[in-house]
Order: structure tokens, then C-alpha cells, then sequence
């Protein structure tokens, strides 16, 4: 399977702010999985995936009502069940993310058990390589 990019955009309105006027985390929480989810969506069935773990959620410029939200996320890494994707949120007309982290999804059947998805990723850029690294060092 070929890495493929998806794109989400949320506009950041006032319900999204915390008491300090930029966006909530707990509602960039919900968007960066969401964005995950999106990508896993892509080659397995929704009914049949869960989030497992968030690996962390790095902010490093906070983000105000009005901007938009772009998220980008991608399948990075692959086991026998599981799937690793990356998501980055970069302000609509940054290149840089202001948040950026990974998200682990696990396969199950319809009793919610853990079963093989049976994907495999082709990995050639070296960023994606770099990224697959990274993920598979995640616990």
C-alpha cells in the first residue's frame, strides 16, 4: 500500500477556545483523531476500527478563532493488527505544523477482538522512512 496524504480543515470558531482565547486542546484532541481515523477509514472498514493510544500531542504555537485548522494525516507504520498514523496541524498557509503527533488504531472484528488487517506500506521518501522509524519506536 502507497502512503497517501488526507487533509481535514476545521475553522476555529469561539467555541473551540479555552479561558486564554486560542484553541482548546481538548477540542484539538477530537480533531486530531478524528483526522487519524480518516486516514485508517480510507483502507479498512470504520465499523471495524478503534483508537488505541494517542503517543502524545506536541503544541508548539497556540491557534485563534477564525484561523483554520489544516490537518494532515497519514499511515505511517503497520503491524499485524494495528495501524500508526501521523497527524500534523499547520495553520492554513504554513508550511511548518504547530501540532503534530501520532495516533495508534487497532483492527477488530465485530466482538471488538483484535484480528489481522493484512496491509503492508511501501516506504520510499525518506521523511515517511524517517516518520516509520520514529512510529515504531512508540509504546
Amino acid at each position: 500500500m502507497k502512503i497517501q496524504i488526507f487533509y481535514t480543515d476545521r475553522l476555529i470558531k469561539s467555541e473551540d477556545l479555552n479561558h486564554h482565547g486560542t484553541l482548546f486542546a481538548g477540542r484539538c484532541s477530537e480533531w486530531f483523531v478524528e483526522a487519524g481515523f480518516i486516514a485508517v477509514a480510507s483502507v479498512l472498514p470504520p465499523n471495524n476500527i478503534v483508537c488505541l493510544k494517542i503517543h502524545g500531542l506536541s503544541f508548539t504555537k497556540p491557534l485563534s478563532s477564525g484561523e483554520i485548522a489544516s490537518f494532515e494525516s497519514k499511515i505511517i507504520q503497520t503491524g499485524r493488527t494495528s495501524l500508526k498514523v501521523y497527524v500534523a496541524l499547520k495553520p492554513r498557509g504554513q508550511d511548518e505544523p504547530v501540532v503534530k503527533g501520532f495516533i495508534t488504531f487497532v483492527h477488530i472484528d465485530n466482538n471488538g477482538k483484535a484480528i489481522p488487517h493484512g496491509l503492508d506500506l511501501e516506504l520510499t521518501d525518506p521523511d515517511d522512512l524517517e516518520l516509520n522509524r520514529q512510529a515504531k519506536n512508540l509504546h
